[in-house]
């Protein structure tokens, strides 16, 4: 590990990526997450996928994540410590690092070069603890503050208003906020933050890939149906996945035999599977899938998969059924349109509109439709992803080649 940086690279000032006498020393990357489970999904694949790559670069990467009991081991992701923290009720077992004192004290023992944080909320106190430790710090943004709270019921202008000050808080906390979408970067954009920066996510493309397709598996799960859907998504409200189940009743109105299976788990589970069984929907509900092989069978084997979700700043599971081979029909108001463009197709946030984009999507020739998701998945690449997330952070590769690199979001300019 590098020495702590010196005065004048705390935090909002940028740390030259090479010193005087070649590249830099490896850097210890601590990264801090909440609301991550071992049934979680996209948050908990970019933590893997973006520390596997940080230390395939030559850098130390700690994360830092919340669970029922103290943990501390060395995973191909590197270094995961598990600090026990309390259920948050209504998450469907979502746990949160609240024991400050403690994480203060983990913190100042780790001694980090970065401190990279995935929690604009419970979490923020840590940009002023990096300010104090002269660490440039970054804060990575999942979510839309305002459209996640317009998922919950909030109306807009107040939902726009909380999300400006939360935002505000947050860009000043951090020297950079890494935004993975142009649409996610935009709130922040206007309160005319300055220290944004855009880093997509990626995915493995060997793994999710068209020759996944299972016929067998297909026909296990459509029965006696002619069009196959399939929704990868947490089943919480901000995810809106009762759009999946209006669509399906909608389709089954116009004539078009189509069956739903959900991967996932999460606390709306139960009004939607009384749901199905009392509208006699067919749609079957598989839990949190763990097996990658089995998710990416699953997503290969579908006509199309559903993304309803319409705060998605940029929406994994949609990524990889794209990788799959499979277009993906998305809310509009998500970053995911920009995501799949012409591999998919773009819906309101009812049902009608999401049927109407079903069989748009389906009255494509096949081939063309998957040759088309595919090429467009192929844009984006861990790689990449992870080169971005390192020049966010001025951490070059030590002995590596990891390539790419982090583009402005329009209108600001990287911090420093």
């Amino acid at each position: 590990m590098s020495a702590a940086p010196p005065p004048g690279t705390g935090a909002g000032a940028a740390v030259p990526a090479q010193g005087p006498d070649g590249p830099r020393a490896p850097l210890r990357i601590v990264r801090l997450a909440n609301f991550v489970t071992p049934s979680s999904g996209g948050l908990r694949t970019a933590l893997g996928e973006l520390g596997s790559g940080y230390r395939a670069a030559g850098h130390e990467p700690v994360l830092v994540v919340p669970g029922a009991h103290a943990s501390d081991e060395l995973t191909p992701q590197g270094r995961v410590i598990t600090v026990p923290g309390p259920r948050v009720p209504g998450t469907g077992g979502y746990r949160v690092l609240t024991d400050r004192r403690r994480l203060t004290r983990l913190l100042d023992g780790l001694a980090p070069d970065r401190l990279e944080v995935s929690d604009r909320t419970t979490l923020r106190w840590t940009g002023e603890w990096a300010r104090r430790a002269r660490v440039p710090s970054v804060m990575v943004s999942h979510e839309s503050a305002d459209g996640v709270l317009r998922a919950w019921g909030v109306p807009e202008a107040a939902a726009r208003r909380a999300a400006d000050r939360l935002n505000r808080r947050s860009a000043r906390a951090y020297s950079r906020v890494v935004c993975t979408t142009e649409w996610a970067a935009r709130e922040f954009v206007r309160i005319g933050a300055r220290n944004v920066v855009r880093a997509p996510l990626g995915v493995d493309l060997d793994h999710f890939h068209p020759a996944q397709r299972d016929p067998a598996l297909r026909d296990r799960h459509r029965g006696g149906a002619a069009v196959l859907l399939v929704m990868c998504s947490r089943l919480s409200p901000e995810k809106r996945p009762g759009r999946a189940l209006d669509a399906l009743a909608e389709l089954g109105r116009r004539g078009v035999r189509a069956a739903l299976v959900v991967a996932g788990d999460g606390p709306l589970r139960p009004r939607l599977t009384a749901r199905a069984r009392a509208e006699r929907l067919p749609a079957a509900f598989l839990g949190h899938v763990a097996d990658r092989g089995a998710l990416a069978a699953l997503q290969a084997s579908a006509d199309a998969v559903l993304a309803p979700g319409p705060a998605e700043t940029f929406g994994l599971a949609a990524l990889e059924a794209l990788a799959c081979g499979t277009p993906v029909v998305v809310s509009e108001l998500s970053a995911l349109p920009a995501v799949v463009g012409p591999a998919g197709a773009t819906a309101a946030d009812h049902g009608a509109a999401f049927a109407d984009a079903v069989e748009h999507v389906l009255s494509r020739p096949e081939p063309a439709r998957r040759a088309t998701a595919r090429a467009r998945a192929e844009r984006y690449g861990w790689p990449a992803a992870v080169a971005a997330f390192l020049a966010a952070h001025d951490a070059p590769p030590v002995g590596g080649a990891v390539s790419g690199h982090a583009a402005p979001a329009d209108g600001a300019t990287m911090a420093g």
